[in-house]
């Protein structure tokens, strides 16, 4: 049975909180106007950013209008939710070319053509000409000081003794207010979607719109994203998961979205794919009658990097993770995809003429790139079949790389043990 756009995003666990008047009815109608607004402190959108891409992608395709408000005026000033300390503030230029890579990278995930199209715009357009006075006058009295404060971003930091909160970063729900006003008034906005840490911007917002245009607007957040451990979700072992290939392969893409939890990846799936709700559960089962399968990790991580990547990479990916695990000989993969998988492995650079040359003894690379951790450490590792170049197993200890080890690209992997992997890369 068909359900409604709200009630599907229910089921879907994208509704934390929502504004009583009609906001679920203005969802359901389609032919609305709303926006999320985007840090623009980084060149590139990462797994945190990535759910709020999902729900505008989700936007657009029930029929309304999203707009991407990248924050290059507020991000001069510094956001108070959801974070312990104050953001560092950039300058103009940063800011700038911030938002140039983030309009590159949106334009993969929704349509920016057409009466429904969507719209990428900065704040800076009207928070940077803004004058003190009037806005103060014309936006300030309609912020109440006490009922500021008792905003849980607000209150929170006030709390923190080591921090506090700074005028700057107090300053910026009015901020966040205004631009919900001048989107109203300049593209008919009338819904504001973000985090659960910005539901209190977000009905400042709609209550400025209230006051000053007579009009009713809605604001709807999701959860903010933590996993089944307590912990933030969206990072790795090296840090931000982002979606820039040349910041996160989408390979180490691919494996993040893998290793997914158990109790996790359900959620995971309801909230980044576009799969049919029944479907998902039907993955769900599997997590508790064969979870070694990991099926429900695996349909995740395929589907988010054919969303984030393309189907070419998803292809390439999925060779490469066959092969690192068993299913296939190294040699089949290409340069890109030997480079994807192993872009965060340690490295140790050979020149072409010292390989030629019969300099690039197996025991001696062992030792100065520490797989090792002497010559002759190496050596035993090697005689005790510890050691493999490419997916060979080593025994001869006076074994030297030579033209026939490389791969393409020029790369030489060597392993020792089942998971400590180093590459040896040929130059020159």
């Amino acid at each position: 049975m068909p359900t409604g756009v709200f009630e599907e995003w229910e089921r879907r666990g994208l509704v934390f909180q929502h504004t009583a008047s009609g906001a679920a009815d203005a969802l359901d109608r389609g032919g609305l106007t709303g926006y999320i607004g985007f840090d623009p402190t980084a060149p590139s959108l990462h797994v945190g950013s990535l759910l709020p891409v999902t729900v505008l992608m989700r936007l657009q395709r029930a029929g309304h209008r999203p707009i991407f408000v990248v924050g290059g005026g507020t991000g001069m000033v510094g956001d108070p939710g959801g974070k312990d300390s104050e953001r560092p503030l950039l300058d103009r230029d940063t800011l700038a070319a911030n938002t140039a890579a983030l309009r590159a990278q949106l334009e993969r995930f929704v349509d920016f053509d057409g009466p429904r199209g969507a719209l990428l715009v900065d704040n800076a357009e009207w928070l940077a000409p803004a004058r003190l006075l009037d806005f103060l006058r014309d936006i300030g009295k309609h912020f109440s000081v006490n009922a500021m404060i008792q905003r849980d971003s607000v209150k929170r930091r006030l709390e923190t003794r080591d921090h506090g909160i700074s005028y700057t970063e107090f300053s910026y729900m009015m901020l966040q207010a205004y631009d919900f006003l001048e989107l109203h008034d300049r593209y008919g906005c009338t819904l504001q979607l973000g985090g659960s840490d910005q539901w209190g911007n977000i009905v400042s917002g709609a209550d400025l719109i209230r006051r000053l245009r007579g009009v009713e607007a809605h604001g709807i957040t999701f959860p903010l994203l933590m996993r089944a451990d307590g912990k933030k979700f969206g990072k790795s072992e090296q840090g931000n998961v982002w979606i820039d290939p040349d910041l996160t392969s989408p390979y180490e893409f691919y494996q993040f979205w893998l290793n997914a939890a158990d109790d996790d990846v359900g959620n995971l799936l309801k909230q980044f794919t576009f799969l049919p709700l029944d479907a998902i559960t039907d993955l769900e089962a599997t997590v508790l009658t064969d979870p070694a399968r990991r099926a429900a990790q695996r349909t995740l991580a395929g589907e988010m990097v054919r969303l984030v990547h393309g189907a070419a990479a998803l292809t390439r990916v999925e060779r490469s993770t066959r092969v690192l695990f068993g299913g296939g000989q190294l040699a089949e993969l290409d340069a890109q995809a030997l480079a994807e998988a192993f872009k965060s492995t340690p490295r140790t650079v050979v020149k072409r003429a010292d390989l030629e040359a019969g300099r690039a003894g197996l025991a001696h690379l062992l030792a100065v790139s520490g797989l090792s951790p002497s010559g002759r450490r190496a050596r035993q590792d090697i005689e005790s079949c510890a050691v493999t170049v490419n997916d060979r197993r080593m025994t001869d200890p006076a074994y030297t790389l030579s033209s026939d080890d490389l791969l393409d690209g020029g790369f030489v992997v060597l392993r020792r043990g089942k998971k400590t992997y180093h590459v040896i890369t040929v130059v020159g």
